[in-house]
């Protein structure tokens, strides 16, 4: 979904760590057990790892890891759907994701006694509703979607979805090119559910944006917090991850989830039930899931961990950092996204009416 631009070298394409050969595997001396894959390919999204640990991965395993991103669940799952796995060992899908994948068998179940580290996962993401028993995924990062403003441009207080159709920010207000994300913001505004499937409530947030559309810069992706960063505009829509690396670099920005409630994303990691390497791949897991290593990619990527070891670990600043661990009354605001199922063409109809209207 979605994710924090890190001034990253290698971001498209593929990223091959140079060490084994692809048609050697790697021996295990003293065991019983086959030798391990050289190799396993990753798909994850653009720039939300610290691209270091796949080298200690290798140092550690003699496992290469073949690297490659997407920029949204759906291209990652047409690219999984329709190319018969594509050769993909692990993948970082969302909430709902996860949930249309599992209903399309294309999930292997896990094997959770090659992941033992799973014991470092706060216990508040497991039994998650798209994975109500824990077995095909395991929690990577988590944050949730409101708004980031200008403290300088922006005087009154903010608290609800309703500032963003207010005419005052005529052409300084930037929102987020995404339908599930920008749909529900106006669901939500409306007392409705992020998972709607009433056609009356998605019109109504149909007819909520359009009637927007006059005071909005742009529909934008990851480019909105470098445009909030310069000073360019004056509200956006963002994910609390940009929030916090945004605020980094202009102490003027402030981010908050809005009263009426929104989104808690969810990325987790899980294998693709093509797999041929599913042993390599739970080795992979695990080692993300130890809490050195998910330390270095929370503090690279920003987004909050789900690592509840990690993130004892994490300096005072990042733990009191309300944006990266909201207190408890604004959990209970927070919605995860559900696999709309067909319905999902009907949301995908509205979206595009908001965005056709000039």
């Amino acid at each position: 979904m979605k994710r924090v631009c890190i001034f990253l070298a290698v971001v498209a394409g593929l990223f091959l760590l140079t060490g084994c050969s692809e048609n050697e595997p790697t021996t295990q001396l003293g065991t019983d057990e086959p030798p391990l894959a050289s190799f396993i390919n990753v798909f994850n999204w653009g720039e939300f790892i610290d691209m270091e640990v796949l080298r200690m991965f290798r140092e550690e395993t003699g496992i290469t890891v073949r690297y490659e991103t997407y920029a949204t669940n759906e291209e990652m799952y047409q690219r999984v759907r329709t190319d018969g796995g594509a050769g993909f060992d692990v993948l970082f899908p969302s909430d709902y994701m996860i949930e249309r994948m599992i209903n399309q068998d294309m999930l292997a179940q896990l094997n959770w006694d090659n992941i033992p580290n799973r014991e470092h996962i706060d216990d508040r993401f497991w039994y998650m509703p798209f994975d109500p028993n824990n077995l095909y995924s395991v929690p990577y990062m988590w944050g949730t979607f409101g708004i980031m403003y200008n403290t300088t441009m922006v005087d009154e207080p903010v608290y609800s979805w309703e500032i963003l159709w207010n005419p005052a920010y005529r052409n300084q207000i930037f929102m987020y090119y995404a339908s599930r994300d920008t749909m529900g913001a106006a669901l939500r505004m409306l007392g409705f559910s992020l998972n709607s499937t009433n056609i009356d409530e998605i019109n109504a947030a149909r007819d909520r944006l359009i009637e927007q559309r006059p005071l909005v810069r742009a529909f934008l992706g990851d480019a909105i917090k470098g445009m909030m960063i310069a000073g360019d505009g004056a509200l956006a829509t963002v994910f609390s991850g940009d929030a916090v690396w945004a605020r980094q670099d202009n102490p003027d920005l402030n981010f908050i989830v809005p009263i009426e409630g929104t989104q808690i994303f969810l990325d987790s990691m899980v294998i693709p039930s093509t797999t041929t390497r599913q042993r390599e791949a739970e080795m992979f897991i695990n080692f993300m899931t130890r809490p050195d290593i998910a330390y270095l990619n929370t503090r690279y990527v920003m987004y909050s961990t789900t690592n509840a070891t990690t993130f004892e670990m994490l300096p005072d600043y990042m733990r009191d950092c309300k944006i990266y661990w909201p207190p408890d009354d604004v959990f209970y605001r927070l919605e995860a996204f559900a696999d709309l199922g067909d319905f999902k063409e009907t949301f995908e109809r509205a979206w595009t009416e908001v965005l056709a209207t000039n």
